[in-house]
């Protein structure tokens, strides 16, 4: 199979960037949300839909990155 649909996005959660790529690897989307730098990744969500795959990994992200601890400098 082949990826098909593939979109890339950059928003901010909890006052972080996330990048968000979805793609649709057949029947179904699937999105993944990283930190801009490095990369690393944060949330996975799958669906019928690609709103719903984007819904499911934004949700997550959010709630994984508000409870990030920061260091003020």
């Amino acid at each position: 199979m082949k990826p098909e649909d593939y979109d890339e996005t950059t928003i901010e959660l909890a006052g972080w960037p996330v990048r968000l790529i979805s793609y649709k690897l057949g029947e179904k989307y699937i999105c993944k949300a990283d930190n801009v730098s490095p990369g690393a990744n944060i949330a996975r969500g799958e669906g019928a839909t690609k709103e719903e795959a984007e819904a499911k990994a934004r949700e997550l992200a959010q709630s994984r990155l508000s409870q990030t601890r920061t260091q003020a400098l």
